[in-house]
């Protein structure tokens, strides 16, 4: 996995996304806090709030950001969006009021919406070989794990010293760190994708998305991802400080567990994913975090919350959460031509944040309103639903190269030179408008 560090623009892009993720952890940790300290125990209704801005934000601006990504630099566009990421963070410490998070959260969100795709379509470009990119994605997996499990246990250090407010500091450090990175290597500058209009270019990786059968798949777990990480992210601070009267620590820790999972599910993907399909990993893993919540909220139901059972399940809950995730760079990559991968990308970013611009203000207002043990439930059953209809969009057999014919296209066109049936790695594109029918599927093999 670590042989694809040898190639040092990918080194230094990794780099980059783990310092800015460490400052993220931090902010996460805080801003869990902050909501505390303005609203006390309608903390959960307030972050919920503030993360389906951070939603809104990344649903409606990131295919717009990449409709125009291909006029730009992708290093200058990437730095540039760091420095104001780090901007922004630096005001989060001074806010006094609701309203003023939920500004503030807008406007990171907002550079995040354009960063995040356009630099996760990046790696694709810098290690072309299949194998490299596997490991990639896992390395990138683990990154994130590592932010998950250290920065809680350093945010947990840091309150021993410092008050909350001084994590942010570490959110600022570390965006200014990852531009001075991106900037330090030469990236593949955007391949045109064609004279277009506005439109078309917006809307074009969302339309080849949810055209491919495997991508439709992925939205609906990215739906299950999303019911049982929202409960994760926006309730533990609830539970922790309410239903158990932990410290502040606790809470760190206890969001440690879910990245602790997360992290050894990672640590065993590339092995497991040269075993078995992209699509039996990562429904299993959507089954094991949905019946990891549905547990801990029967079990709660009986004998009241218990932090143990929480930190287990959260433990549990990351690992699926690892499992179905991180092969999702592998069917968007297989799915796409590499100059519609961005848009690709941009679609994926946008539709599976939909996801959690639903889930997170429900889990928020299903704490408040009904407590802990109902929003786990609800939570785990919109899982569920995610993890069915995955089952029943994804086929079985879903082959790289398929059979099919162009009755379409004129007899002396190029792309049917021989003949009007042919095989080839399929995708969705100009050519190809629509994924072919079952029966000539079947036939292909």
């Amino acid at each position: 996995m670590l042989s694809v560090l040898s190639n040092r623009t990918y080194r230094h892009l990794f780099a980059a996304q783990v310092i800015a993720l460490v400052g993220t952890g931090l902010a996460t940790v805080a801003l869990g806090l902050l909501a505390w300290d303005l609203a006390g125990g309608d903390a959960g209704q307030v972050l919920g709030t503030a993360l389906a801005i951070k939603m809104v934000a990344y649903v409606t601006l990131s295919p717009v950001a990449q409709a125009f990504a291909d006029r730009v630099s992708r290093r200058t566009m990437l730095v540039a969006l760091d420095l104001i990421r780090a901007g922004v963070a630096l005001a989060l410490p001074f806010v006094s009021e609701v309203w003023q998070v939920y500004v503030l959260i807008f406007l990171l969100q907002a550079a995040s919406a354009g960063f995040t795709p356009a630099f996760q379509a990046t790696i694709p470009d810098v290690l072309p070989d299949d194998e490299d990119y596997t490991n990639a994605l896992s390395l990138s997996r683990l990154a994130y794990d590592l932010e998950s499990l250290l920065s809680p246990m350093l945010a947990a250090v840091l309150l021993t010293v410092v008050s909350f407010p001084v994590l942010f500091g570490g959110t600022v450090t570390g965006f200014i760190a990852s531009a001075a990175l991106v900037l330090s290597v030469t990236l593949p500058g955007p391949r045109p994708a064609g004279e277009r209009g506005v439109w078309t270019r917006i809307t074009r990786g969302s339309r080849i998305y949810l055209a491919t059968p495997r991508l439709r798949a992925l939205l609906a777990l990215s739906f299950s991802i999303s019911a049982a990480g929202a409960m994760v992210i926006v309730n533990t601070v609830v539970v922790v400080r309410q239903d158990l009267d932990l410290s502040e620590e606790a809470v760190a820790l206890t969001l440690g567990a879910f990245g602790a999972g997360s992290m050894i599910a990672a640590l065993g993907l590339p092995r497991l994913l040269e075993e078995l399909s992209d699509r039996r990993v990562m429904t299993a893993g959507a089954a094991g975090m949905t019946l990891a919540l549905v547990a801990l909220g029967m079990a709660s139901a009986i004998w009241g919350v218990r932090w143990g059972w929480l930190l287990i399940a959260w433990f549990l809950v990351g690992a699926g959460y690892s499992a179905t995730l991180t092969p999702s760079g592998r069917l968007l990559r297989r799915s796409g031509h590499a100059e519609d991968r961005p848009a690709l990308f941009a679609a994926q970013f946008a539709l599976s944040h939909a996801c959690w611009l639903v889930t997170y203000p429900l889990a928020g207002w299903l704490q408040s309103a009904c407590g802990s043990v109902t929003a786990m439930l609800t939570l785990a059953v919109l899982s569920l639903v995610g993890l069915g209809a995955a089952f029943a969009l994804w086929p079985r057999h879903d082959p790289v190269e398929i059979a099919h014919r162009h009755d379409d296209l004129p007899a002396d066109h190029p792309h049917i030179a021989a003949g009007p049936r042919h095989s080839h790695p399929y995708v969705i594109d100009d050519l190809h408008p629509c994924w072919p029918e079952d029966r000539q599927i079947a036939r292909s093999v």
